[in-house]
């Protein structure tokens, strides 16, 4: 069912709650785009390759394009932080109180650090915030830390971890290499006075704030496409529960079950096997998604995420391996689906969201991480190594801070040509990413708390 067809099944109250949800999630992304912008366009102006009004637009134009044609991944990765079941097992009250505190959270936290110029990664911010929602609801019921898929928040904490460290290693020694293959002096000192640089490192400097900016458009916009499917999997779960948008997905998913069903070694299946027939016999009742009854489409979604998750301990021989990753992708895909409008709405959001607000954060990347003027080739080294990282991360589906990748390469570089690094920068820095998981952990649970209280 189309979007405004759903949004005419609901009452007047409910529609708006869910039009300001809907609001809160793309302002998030918005905020997104002008808060990690700078990192992208700070070497190109800093270095006088493109002026700062070309810089931002051009690269609100990759982020765009990133959005567009990064794929879906990331966004599930998102979404499966918190458990959906405690949107759809809850009353109305408790998921609205869920999905507007998390997002406030994100918003408010956001905007206080860009406030300030710390470049602080919006992947934590969201992290925590679901995270922070996820364990204040399950105390609040006596489930202790169930709220949470502790799983999946460990991956993505690693991810965010490990990223940095990557981007302060790798970008140090791509500026060592650079020095040793491509020993131009003038790739390696300061820009001089407004002059642009000469046109081979120009063309290389406009290239990397490209690919970062794309790069960034793939992994960050997909958390923003999480943050809505969370939103329209709350409020309307029989709508976005299934691929009704494509009828042909339930005969795809119908083939994946008949391939898994043949793939399975019956001597090991288990639970697994069970799930497959039943799940069979529940889709072969049907035409397409759109017969499926509305109140029949949650519990469908189910079977087909518990039957993918059991299929997750199933060995099977070396050679059918690649079949059988193929039919669990078409099967996953009856459920697990981002809507056009959604990439549409996120790209625009994050790429109108890169062309203003940029400076007080690309002052910082600029200026007070090293202790030197950023030259072209560590700007290139920076850039380059951010852009492959994330890109790397898009492809194994895990969401990484653009912000901190870039920031620890620009340090890197910084402490390979020796030119030094800024003690109380790099601090600030430090503490603002140690701080951004915890508070806003306690931000988001606290409004979520307060939330409760009043309305639930």
């Amino acid at each position: 069912m189309a979007f405004w067809d759903a949004l005419q099944s609901l009452e007047w109250h409910a529609l708006l709650i869910l039009l300001t949800a809907l609001f809160v999630a793309f302002a998030f992304e918005f905020i997104n785009g002008f808060h990690d912008t700078a990192n992208a366009v700070a070497t190109v102006i800093y270095t006088h390759a493109l002026p700062a009004p070309v810089a931002v637009v051009y690269s609100g134009a990759l982020n765009f394009l990133g959005v567009v044609l990064g794929g879906t991944a990331v966004a599930f990765s998102v979404v499966h932080l918190l458990p959906v079941e405690l949107l759809i097992d809850t009353t109305s009250r408790k998921a609205i109180a869920i999905v507007l505190s998390l997002m406030l959270s994100g918003v408010v936290w956001n905007l206080g650090t860009w406030y300030h110029g710390l470049p602080v990664s919006s992947s934590h911010t969201l992290v925590g915030s679901i995270l922070g929602v996820g364990l204040a609801n399950s105390l609040s019921e006596g489930r202790g830390a169930a709220g949470v898929d502790w799983g999946k928040a460990g991956e993505v904490g690693l991810a965010l971890l490990v990223s940095p460290v990557l981007g302060f290693v790798l970008a140090g020694g791509l500026l060592l290499l650079l020095k040793r293959l491509v020993p131009d002096p003038e790739l390696f000192t300061p820009p001089k006075d407004q002059a642009p640089p000469p046109r081979w490192i120009r063309a290389t400097l406009i290239a990397t704030c490209g690919g970062v900016s794309f790069a960034h458009g793939s992994n960050d916009g997909q958390k923003g496409m999480g943050l809505v499917l969370l939103v329209l999997l709350g409020f309307l779960p029989t709508h976005y529960a299934l691929n009704t948008h494509r009828p042909q997905h339930l005969a795809a998913a119908r083939g994946a079950v008949t391939r898994l069903q043949a793939l399975v070694p019956a001597d090991q299946a288990g639970d697994a096997r069970a799930g497959l027939d039943r799940l069979a016999q529940r889709l072969a009742a049907h035409d397409d998604f759109r017969s499926v009854p509305p109140e029949d489409r949650w519990p469908l979604r189910q079977s087909i995420v518990t039957v993918n998750e059991q299929l997750k301990g199933v060995a099977v021989p070396a050679e059918k391996q690649a079949e059988f990753r193929a039919a669990r992708r078409h099967l996953i895909d009856a459920v697990e689906f981002v809507p056009t409008w959604v990439v549409a709405a996120t790209a625009l959001a994050l790429g109108l969201g890169t062309t203003v607000g940029y400076k007080r954060i690309m002052v910082t990347v600029a200026e007070k991480i090293g202790k030197t003027h950023l030259t072209y080739g560590q700007g290139a080294a920076a850039e380059v190594v951010a852009a492959v990282t994330i890109l790397a991360a898009v492809t194994v589906a895990l969401p990484v801070s653009t912000t901190h990748v870039v920031a620890s390469g620009i340090a890197g570089t910084m402490a390979a040509n020796g030119s030094g690094v800024q003690g109380s920068t790099v601090r600030k820095i430090a503490l603002a990413w140690i701080a951004t998981l915890p508070g806003t952990m306690l931000l988001a649970g606290g409004m979520f708390t307060v939330a409760r209280f009043l309305f639930v």
